[in-house]
């Protein structure tokens, strides 16, 4: 049986929230790197925005889900 290493089982991964509106239910945010910037310069950075089913080679086991 393989692993899952699908960004949902990462570490890295957190659940997408939005303020306002609705996100995917397979939305999440990726938080291996710092959040991008933005050009404007009064803008918030952002964090990558990646699908629970997403993969890369960043991949660390979710400590929560041991």
């Amino acid at each position: 049986m393989s692993k899952d290493t699908s960004c949902k089982s990462c570490s890295f991964y957190e659940d997408h929230v939005v303020n306002a509106g609705s996100a995917p239910a397979d939305a999440g945010l990726c938080r291996f790197n710092p959040p991008v910037s933005q050009p404007e310069v009064n803008s918030r950075g952002l964090w990558p925005v990646v699908s629970a089913n997403d993969w890369c080679g960043q991949f660390e086991g979710d400590a929560k889900a041991a």
